[in-house]
């Protein structure tokens, strides 16, 4: 059963606090291995880290050395109930240096919290200087994060970074995700309103819209993932992109079919048409907001052939 830290002896304190250090000194060099080539300032921020970390796990091994021996016990933070943990966030496919500046945040704040709480634990005078000392460094380390984070946007290596990570973001998420959106509000349309106009039925239209919708889902899902692994072109992992691509296909399709549920095919068809003209909307701001495109062009584009394939889903289901 997991102790609490007040259960914790003074040598538990400094062995659990030896593997804490140990612990967040090798998330930052994952973390610098992991952005090193895409985002090397962030990354030689992260090694200094490290090397900070790896001072103070000196100092514990030497205060438990003089103190209690050279045998040092097993205790990790699993170990403690309701002691500081760390998020898998180093073995996330898409790490963005938003995420890892959070995580930095968090690991610095909840170390100076572990290390004050822990000082009421040890009435042994060196022992308690130490973990006061490092508690303090803590705080001066995430002031250091401050201060280089400062630096780097003052030589521009921080705008650098994040218009590399906004067009790995733009790569990975939003162009997959676009042309999802775009198939699958676009495409499902003839079939939608041809069923709608050849039955007059609104139960019917929602089968035909919820059959095409999900099918060209799992479609384009496929069809993305399979067509790039990502390696060379740097779009990410296919399995991501490929869920993304395929959930907004099946989304966009969905969108303009759940209204058919309504029973009155009217008030249906209304309902319907005024969620395509907003799912139109959508796409255009999405290609002018991440693709550059000018507005008016984009909405312009979209338009035209979401009105011509509406058209045609009206041709033929009024031929029916």
């Amino acid at each position: 059963m997991a102790k609490t830290l007040k259960d914790l002896t003074a040598p538990e304190i400094l062995a659990l606090a030896i593997q804490a250090e140990e612990e967040d000194g090798r998330i930052y060099a994952d973390l610098a291995e992991r952005i090193g080539k895409q985002y090397p300032e962030t990354a030689k921020s992260l090694m200094a880290m490290r090397d900070e970390e790896n001072g103070h796990r000196h100092r514990l091994l030497e205060m438990y050395r003089k103190q209690f021996g050279e045998h040092i016990p097993l205790i990790r933070r699993q170990d403690v109930r309701g002691f500081i943990t760390r998020k898998p966030l180093w073995i996330t496919a898409n790490l963005t240096i938003r995420m890892i500046r959070n995580e930095i945040e968090t690991m610095e704040t909840e170390s100076r919290n572990f290390y004050q709480a822990a000082i009421a634990q040890t009435t042994d005078a060196a022992v308690r200087q130490l973990l006061g000392d490092l508690a303090a460094e803590e705080e001066k380390h995430y002031e250091l994060a401050e201060e280089m984070d400062e630096q780097q946007k003052s030589s521009g290596a921080r705008e650098e970074e994040d218009k590399s990570e906004r067009r790995r973001f733009v790569l990975q998420v939003v162009q997959p995700g676009l042309a999802g959106l775009m198939d699958g509000s676009v495409s499902t349309l003839a079939p939608v309103f041809a069923a709608a106009f050849a039955t007059h039925q609104s139960w019917d239209a929602f089968l035909v819209g919820m059959a095409a919708s999900l099918g060209a889902g799992i479609s384009m899902g496929f069809a993305e993932a399979l067509s790039d692994d990502g390696v060379l072109s740097g779009r990410g992992h296919p399995l991501i992109r490929g869920i993304v691509c395929g959930a907004m296909t099946t989304a966009g399709g969905i969108g303009h079919t759940l209204p058919f549920l309504i029973a009155d095919f009217k008030v249906a068809m209304a309902v319907a048409v005024a969620i395509v003209a907003v799912e139109l909307a959508v796409i255009a701001w999405v290609r002018h907001r991440y693709m550059d495109t000018p507005l008016l062009s984009a909405a312009f584009q979209v338009v035209v052939g979401g009105v011509l394939v509406f058209i045609v889903g009206i041709l033929i289901g009024s031929a029916g």
